[in-house]
C-alpha cells in the first residue's frame, strides 16, 4: 500500500511565509550592506576623506532590504497559496481514487 499524504493545513502558510521573508530580507540586507560599505569606502578613498558608514546603513542597505522584503513577502505568499491549493486538490483526487479502487 503506498504511503498517503496528509491533508494540507492552512495555518502553516503564514509561518512559512514569514520565515522565508525574514531569511530573505536578512540576506538582502547583509549583501546590500556589504556593497554599500565597499562603495562608501571606495568613494571616500577617491575623495581623500574619512568614510561615513551611516550612509551605507541608512541610504543603501535599509531601503534595499525593505524593498526586497516586500517583494519576497508577496512572492512567497503567492507561491504558498498556490502550493496549498494544489495540495488540497491532489488530496481530494487521491480520496476519490481510494474510494473507487
Amino acid at each position: 500500500m503506498p504511503p498517503t499524504l496528509r491533508p494540507p493545513r492552512w495555518y502553516a502558510i503564514p509561518v512559512r511565509v514569514l520565515l522565508i521573508t525574514l531569511i530573505g530580507t536578512l540576506i538582502c540586507f547583509a549583501v546590500s550592506l556589504l556593497v554599500g560599505i565597499i562603495g562608501t569606502v571606495t568613494v571616500s578613498a577617491l575623495h581623500h576623506v574619512h568614510p561615513d558608514m551611516t550612509i551605507a546603513y541608512r541610504l543603501i542597505a535599509l531601503p534595499t532590504a525593505v524593498v526586497a522584503g516586500s517583494i519576497i513577502f508577496v512572492l512567497a505568499l503567492a507561491m504558498e497559496i498556490r502550493h496549498y491549493r494544489q495540495s488540497k486538490t491532489l488530496a481530494a483526487l487521491e480520496g476519490l481514487m481510494d474510494t473507487r479502487g
